[in-house]
């Protein structure tokens, strides 16, 4: 899927973000502002239709190949890209061109896309606007649901904290599968999104592939150690950061288990609601990179912090500093697939 330059096939009819869009020939309704962050908006659309045809044999349903991506209300995700360089426009063409790499049930997955050339005004220097389209949840991300539990001193069973980890890893695989294999860089609870089901453990998807590059990298100086480390300041979390990434060696074999540090990180966190280290910090004070690269962790008490201790030891187990040692995907697998059928109800 290659990227679409065009002043007419994606435009919008008034400022700040109101009125109607075109993506390639198929126009959407702007309904509402979902979120904002940097130089990217999200907002709630809907693709309009005309009066001979139903949303499900709308533009939009003749051109994505897996119609269970397509929604019954024909409501959908769309973010807006500002980019003011080249570098930012490189940026958002890889972020769609690996976004079209992955095809996964709990991968989010770009339905369209297109980046447009505008006219800089007195109030910016934007040169291109991009406009990524995907499924929308509307139930919000991990952290959203766990902002919203906590505010109410609710946690997640430990049932479902295994099956939306279990999610989670099958995205991975698919990803860490491919070749060359791609890491995510960036897994995190406000990258992992949502979807309540009656009776069922939420639908987990992991998403934001901006930062997905292929996970394997040769480091043999220190020049280039330096740059892996610059990379990942800009591009990865912080609390969810691999040790390999802060303090980066001159001679080193970066593979795909940067995302399984962050996926430990990311398991303490359905769990407790922030990382382990963020946590650490929290009671004892200090530096987060101290905390990530001596594997300092800590597990918060109470009667309804109560998981089992297998657990712990299972993120422990991802958390190990040196990533010569630390698990690849399918052992993870393996492993929560016990504990899932351990802890089941």
């Amino acid at each position: 899927m290659g990227c679409t330059f065009s002043g007419f096939n994606a435009m919008y009819d008034a400022a700040n973000g109101e009125g109607d869009i075109w993506i390639n020939d198929i126009r959407f309704k702007i309904v509402r502002q979902l979120g904002e962050g940097g130089f990217a908006y999200v907002y709630l659309v809907k693709e309009v239709t005309s009066d001979s045809s139903s949303i499900s044999a709308g533009g939009l349903a003749k051109k994505v190949k897996d119609p269970s991506h397509l929604s019954d209300d024909g409501t959908y995700a769309m973010k807006k890209v500002l980019i003011q360089n080249n570098e930012q426009l490189e940026l958002v063409r890889e972020e769609i061109r690996v976004s079209s790499l992955f095809s996964h049930r709990n991968l989010l997955p770009l339905l369209d896309h297109a980046i447009i050339s505008v006219k800089p005004t007195q109030e910016g220097s934007w040169n291109h606007e991009a406009y990524l389209l995907f499924p929308v949840h509307l139930d919000g991300t991990l952290l959203d649901n766990f902002k919203a539990m906590s505010a109410k001193n609710d946690f997640f069973s430990t049932s479902d904290v295994l099956q939306i980890f279990r999610q989670l890893c099958a995205g991975l695989e698919h990803m860490h599968s491919l070749e060359p294999p791609y890491a995510h860089n960036d897994v995190k609870p406000g990258n992992v999104l949502l979807t309540h089901r009656k009776g069922e453990s939420p639908l987990a998807i992991l998403m934001d592939f901006g930062s997905a590059r292929p996970a394997r990298r040769q480091i043999r100086s220190r020049s280039e150690a330096l740059q892996l480390q610059e990379w990942a300041s800009e591009h990865c979390a912080a609390p969810f950061r691999a040790p390999e990434l802060w303090d980066c060696p001159s001679h080193a074999d970066i593979d795909e288990r940067t995302d399984i540090w962050a996926l430990g990180c990311t398991l303490y966190a359905i769990m407790y609601g922030v990382s382990p280290f963020e946590y650490a910090l929290g009671e004892s004070g200090g530096s987060l990179q101290l905390a990530i690269v001596n594997a300092q962790i800590k597990w918060p008490a109470g009667p309804k912090l109560q998981y089992p201790e297998a657990l712990h030891q299972f993120v422990t187990w991802m958390l190990q500093p040196q990533p010569s040692v630390r698990p690849c995907i399918d052992d993870i697998i393996f492993h929560v697939d016990k504990l899932i059928s351990k802890f089941s109800q």
